[in-house]
């Protein structure tokens, strides 16, 4: 779903554990790490999603996490201009993503990042919150820096306890 300007409609997704820790995945083959997130499709809104990219990046599904909180307004990155395939039509320049941030509560959960023909991912960890915006690409580093600084509220808040997250992988 690409809007009259040019943006691909999608959402991110901010993972949390009960440590404040934060799910950030390495793209298959190469030395880049990010957040899940992906496009809408024409008939989802942008919690379905969020949940359908959920299930496909990561393997978790509903059940396995709270939503706690989405971006107040949509958040938009431009690509670089070696990335844009000026051949597609529509044009897509960028994405514009609704974020969620969602925390861990299924203690059981399963991480599977090869649920799909094409998986994005082939690696996981666990890190620091703010550690991210030092490993995100550089044209989606303003789009992190906004969704986290909005949910660093709830995240870094001293009410922000509970049941202890599994230890999966660190």
């Amino acid at each position: 779903m690409i809007d009259k300007d040019g943006f691909r409609h999608g959402v991110g997704i901010i993972l949390v554990n009960a440590k404040r820790q934060v799910f950030l995945a390495k793209r298959i083959g190469k030395l880049a790490w990010q957040f899940p997130q992906g496009g809408m499709k024409e008939d989802e809104t942008p919690e379905q999603s969020m949940f359908r990219e959920l299930k496909e990046e990561v393997g978790l599904q509903p059940e396995d996490v709270k939503v706690l909180g989405v971006t107040r307004r949509w958040l938009r990155y431009r690509l670089p201009k070696r990335l844009v395939r000026h051949y597609s039509t529509p044009l897509c320049i960028g994405q514009k993503q609704k974020w969620f941030l969602l925390r861990l509560v299924n203690e059981q959960a399963k991480f599977d990042l090869t649920l799909t023909d094409t998986p994005e991912f082939d690696d996981w960890s666990w890190v620091s919150y703010w550690y991210p915006l030092s490993q995100v690409v550089a044209f989606k580093r303003r789009v992190y820096t906004l969704a986290m600084k909005e949910f660093a509220r709830i995240v870094l808040s001293k009410r922000f306890i509970g049941p202890p997250s599994p230890e999966i992988k660190s």
